[in-house]
């Protein structure tokens, strides 16, 4: 018995010693000589088209900021000579029309250009304070809870405090720095208050403009004072204040004008607006030889240098340019539309 299953059991026993070491070596030929699996090939396909379309899209953006680079550049060197030009075109009409006598003393001294420089320094303060006092009151809420209280007690009580605190400062000597400093400051808040109502509704590409055109119109009427024959402009003082008087007139016209006279109120409006522009241009020319006239005074002794007043007349003419500037800018968008 023993035998016999010593018989059945030894060509088994051969037979698996001799095929498992030939199947196992088979089996590792399979294994080494068995094509790669699609799917490692499929994924690195995708892997290496999101590469490629990642470094597409960088480019692409990369090219498109480039562009947009380029174009911003562009623009700002095309507002830029835009406004020289409109300055330059400015400058020379308003010349030819007005400085056809220039001074007779071989050109403007040191201390009137001083003093000249120095008014038109605390000019652009004042309008700065202006600007940055305006942008406040609009970023608090301030402007908004002004419109909505009585427009009459916010009109007069600003008016009042405009003249009250111009008159003030007017009326400190110089050589008091920190009170006529510190009117010259409520005056410049009171003048943002009027002002600040356009930076809340207006917008601002259209407030940039209005700014440009008035500096180019100033700064043209200003180098034609400067340069103009002595107290030439002085004497339309008194005409520039009757025409203050007209143009205040048709600004209140509305009050009184009913509403259904349109023609009416339309030619009111043009004079406001035109008649305007005109009239605290005029008053430019005059302010700058007024500071002419006052630095040649006080280069005599007759008067202190005070460029903190002069610098008020300047900021008003400029103001009031400026407003109806935004007016006209804002009248020729709406046609448009």
């Amino acid at each position: 018995m023993s035998f016999t299953l010593s018989i059945q059991q030894g060509p088994a026993r051969i037979a698996q010693q001799r095929l498992l070491p030939a199947f196992r070596t088979s089996m590792r030929s399979f294994h080494q000589q068995a094509p790669k699996k699609p799917s490692s090939a499929f994924f690195s396909s995708r892997i290496a088209s999101a590469t490629t379309r990642h470094g597409f899209a960088r480019s692409y953006y990369q090219e498109a900021a480039t562009r947009q680079e380029s174009v911003t550049s562009g623009t700002g060197l095309r507002r830029l000579l835009v406004g020289g030009a409109i300055f330059g075109g400015t400058l020379v009409a308003i010349n030819t029309v007005f400085n056809r006598e220039t001074r007779e003393d071989g050109g403007m001294p040191l201390f009137e250009r001083e003093y000249l420089n120095n008014t038109f320094l605390h000019t652009g303060l004042g309008i700065g304070i202006i600007g940055l006092t305006a942008r406040q009151m609009v970023q608090t809420g301030f402007v908004y809870r002004l419109m909505v209280t009585n427009p009459w007690v916010v009109g007069l009580g600003g008016l009042a405090l405009s003249f009250a605190t111009m008159i003030g400062t007017r009326s400190i000597s110089p050589d008091n720095y920190v009170p006529k400093y510190a009117l010259w400051t409520a005056f410049n808040a009171t003048q943002a208050a009027f002002v600040a109502p356009m930076l809340a509704f207006v917008p601002v590409p259209l407030l940039a403009r209005a700014g440009l055109y008035t500096v180019a119109m100033m700064g043209a009427l200003s180098v034609v004072g400067a340069t103009a024959k002595q107290e030439k402009y002085l004497y339309i003082g008194g005409p520039l204040l009757a025409g203050a008087a007209i143009i205040a007139a048709s600004g209140l016209a509305p009050l009184v004008i009913p509403a259904t006279a349109v023609r009416t109120l339309a030619f009111s409006q043009n004079i406001w607006l035109y008649g305007g522009l005109a009239v605290f241009g005029g008053f430019t020319l005059y302010d700058v030889q007024k500071v002419l006239h006052h630095a040649r005074l006080a280069q005599a002794g007759v008067i202190k240098r005070d460029p903190v007043n002069e610098s008020i007349s300047l900021e008003l003419d400029f103001l009031n340019i400026f407003i109806r500037m935004v007016q006209i800018l804002m009248m020729n968008q709406n046609r448009r539309k």
